[in-house]
């Protein structure tokens, strides 16, 4: 494939609509394509505006080199419809017919539908289709190895068997109809190699596939001055919790394993996983050793302020995880980690996969571990940088290159 001048970006959430780790990987990779190859980028995406027609298109400025054009979902839409909507592939085709893209760059289709792809295809276009998470898989998009099943060949059975499915015969469907639209890619990427294993042994095909591993914004200017003052300030231990009140991100776990902690003397910090911390009503702190508070959910620009505040990063993910950014944010600012060995939150620079925890096991194991740091506390490891927006950038066009 050329290298492109413009690329029309697909993904189901974008500025000024954030969510998930995928919307961060896309937004920071278009605006490290501007900024360092002059590669402008046109943003399509879903909107849930009851003030606004259904399927109306808003378009809004999101920054140099960068449009951001919404497309207003109903959210009375069918199952069917929720990955495969013909009303949102025909817009976006009106959309590409007049922005005119060089390529296709399809991120989390959650929303918008994977019928987008052929039809890209069918309009002669290179299409790079980036997979973030399991939705291509099945429609639990957060599978925990249960769901997957023995041989991992099935994983519509395999949510069955788990109780996440309760139409098999439709989720197989579903599972064929998205298969057969991957198809459509020149390229499928992969954040990790446990995840490009998982969906070639699933059967998912295509074009070339190819790792392309996630970039994290690396600390600021001031990170580390203000690192340092908080912890001259008051040197307690501080954890650090981002999964959200989830069961796949293992707050049970992690709930149960400070419960049973029988240490003080340190707090922690937990993040709610949505716009605010409501999704954390109903879940009881008072049993749990240590001070806790509950924080929003904060933009990517307040990243720093967030690590500055801890020295331990929690992460006890039940789930087989595609990639964790988180982990990769933390290891680059110097906080140490304490994690599950899930899928491909293990490969990034500096993790010791022999230290850590096995999904699955229960919180006395998850509860030693804490213990261990408290026992070394202060003793914080030295930053490891990691690769960055601009090195995902780099790397995406010489998959473009050789795709």
């Amino acid at each position: 494939m050329r290298r492109p001048r413009h690329i029309a970006l697909l993904n189901a959430f974008f500025a000024p609509h954030r969510f998930g780790g995928a919307t961060v990987v896309a937004e920071s990779v278009a605006r490290a394509l501007w900024r360092d190859h002059g590669i402008r980028t046109s943003a399509i995406s879903a909107m849930h505006r009851s003030d606004l027609p259904p399927y109306e298109v808003l378009r809004t400025g999101a920054g140099p080199g960068l449009a951001s054009w919404l497309i207003n979902l109903p959210r009375d839409r069918s199952y069917t419809e929720i990955y495969d909507n013909p009303r949102v592939t025909e817009v976006v085709a009106r959309l590409l017919d007049r922005i005119a893209p060089d390529l296709v760059h399809a991120h989390s289709m959650q929303d918008l539908g994977a019928g987008i792809l052929p039809m890209v295809r069918d309009r002669g276009l290179p299409l790079v289709l980036s997979v973030h998470d399991h939705w291509w898989l099945s429609e639990r998009q957060f599978m925990s190895r249960a769901d997957l099943g023995p041989d991992r060949l099935d994983p519509a059975e395999g949510a069955d068997r788990s109780g996440g499915v309760a139409d098999l015969p439709r989720a197989r469907i579903r599972f064929q109809r998205l298969a057969e639209a991957a198809a459509a890619a020149d390229v499928i990427t992969f954040p990790s190699r446990a995840t490009q294993q998982l969906y070639d042994a699933a059967g998912l095909r295509g074009g070339r596939h190819a790792v392309w591993t996630n970039g994290v914004q690396p600390p600021g200017p001031g990170f580390f001055a203000a690192q340092a003052a908080r912890r001259a300030a008051d040197p307690r231990p501080v954890f650090g919790y981002l999964g959200g009140a989830n069961v796949v991100k293992g707050w049970p776990l992690l709930r149960a394993a400070f419960t049973g902690l029988g240490r003080q003397g340190f707090s922690g910090l937990l993040v709610a996983a949505g716009h605010d911390a409501r999704g954390w009503q109903g879940q009881s702190l008072s049993k749990m050793s240590g001070d806790w508070r509950i924080l929003s959910r904060f933009e990517p620009a307040a990243m720093d302020d967030f690590y500055a505040r801890i020295d331990a990063l929690l992460f006890p993910s039940q789930w087989e995880e595609t990639s964790g950014l988180v982990l990769r944010e933390a290891a680059a600012r110097g906080i140490a980690v304490i994690q599950t060995a899930c899928g491909g939150a293990v490969e990034w620079d500096g993790a010791d996969q022999a230290a850590m925890i096995p999904v699955g096991a229960g919180p006395e194991v998850l509860a030693e571990k804490l213990r261990d740091f408290l026992d070394r506390h202060p003793n914080p490891p030295a930053p490891r940088p990691q690769p960055g927006p601009s090195d995902q950038a780099a790397a995406l066009l010489r998959i473009i290159k050789a795709g």
